[in-house]
């Protein structure tokens, strides 16, 4: 009998072949989400939100090219759509396409892959704390926004973002009905985001970073007319790389990592301090861009 179960049973996914821990824990993750559909199981959405956090996390290293090849795929399984009507080949053709690329997921962020907590309450008793609010998670709420934006980057009030064009108070309120429609969160997780960033403006450039051209561009009169030597490029370049990165930089940023490698007491030791005056004035410009008045008030 042993013998003719084994000829007819498929193998289990960990006796295909000789994977990583990374990938079996997905493989098990997977398998519940599949038994959650069969079955209805309270843990569903937890780990639902554990696969949308890999993904999303996998997102951020599209410069990969195992990741790269599979981004449509990241894209859906990281936003709320693909969910609202998954079946299980949805789910294994994922576990297929995502299993071997959880290792790339960096390593801060890789105890997402390894969250597996037993519930061994018995009975669940409410019980009020005066004076904490409920909340939202930012984080989670991020990056949703990240994932939408990707596919939303031609908007007009997100190229102003992207472009370091000034943003209108109608533009502001525009990128507002935009996310309050897309379903990625309410009012209350855009409320929360406002706040933590000193405003949506700057919230939605953090997301999409900002053009290198436009970068280059908000420094050009900076740089017209000067022979800079090889250290203040650099020094440069490290700026603009990362207003690409994340849209805007706080002034006190000249004085950490990476660019205290280049100048380890600040960027006086390479600008004369009228120069410095100006490298923070145009960084405040470029904030100030995705600050329509309403916002910066």
């Amino acid at each position: 009998m042993s013998a003719q179960l084994a000829t007819e049973l498929a193998g289990l996914p960990s006796e295909v072949r000789d994977d990583g821990e990374e990938a079996k824990r997905f493989d098990l993750l997977i398998l519940r989400l599949q038994l959650g559909l069969l079955v209805p199981d309270s843990r569903f959405n937890r780990h639902r939100t554990e696969v949308q956090e890999i993904a999303a996390a996998l997102l951020e290293q599209t410069t990969i090219p195992a990741i790269r090849e599979r981004v449509t795929l990241l894209d859906e399984v990281a936003g709320d759509e693909w969910w609202q009507d998954v079946t299980l080949p949805m789910l294994e053709l994922a576990r297929r396409r995502i299993r071997d690329l959880v290792r790339l997921v960096p390593k801060a962020r890789r105890a997402v892959v390894y969250t597996n907590f037993a519930d061994e309450i018995d009975q669940v008793v409410e019980m009020p704390f005066a004076g904490v609010s409920t909340g939202t998670d930012l984080d989670r709420f991020r990056e949703k926004v990240r994932v939408y934006l990707r596919t939303h980057e031609d908007h007009l009030a997100v190229q102003k973002l992207r472009r370091n064009r000034p943003l209108s108070g109608t533009d502001l309120a525009e990128l507002e009905r935009m996310l309050g429609e897309s379903g990625v969160g309410d009012k209350q997780d855009i409320d929360q985001a406002r706040r933590a960033s000193e405003g949506l403006g700057l919230f939605i450039r953090s997301m999409v970073g900002l053009d290198r051209e436009a970068a280059r561009e908000a420094f050009s009169e900076f740089l017209t007319g000067r022979a800079l030597n090889a250290a203040q490029l650099d020094f440069i370049n490290l700026i603009i790389n990362d207003l690409t990165a994340n849209g805007v930089m706080d002034p006190g940023r000249l004085y950490e990592s990476p660019f205290n490698a280049i100048a380890p007491h600040g960027p006086e030791v390479l600008f004369p301090s009228a120069d410095v005056d100006r490298l923070c004035a145009i960084l405040a410009v470029v904030k100030r861009n995705a600050m329509p008045a309403t916002e910066a008030a």
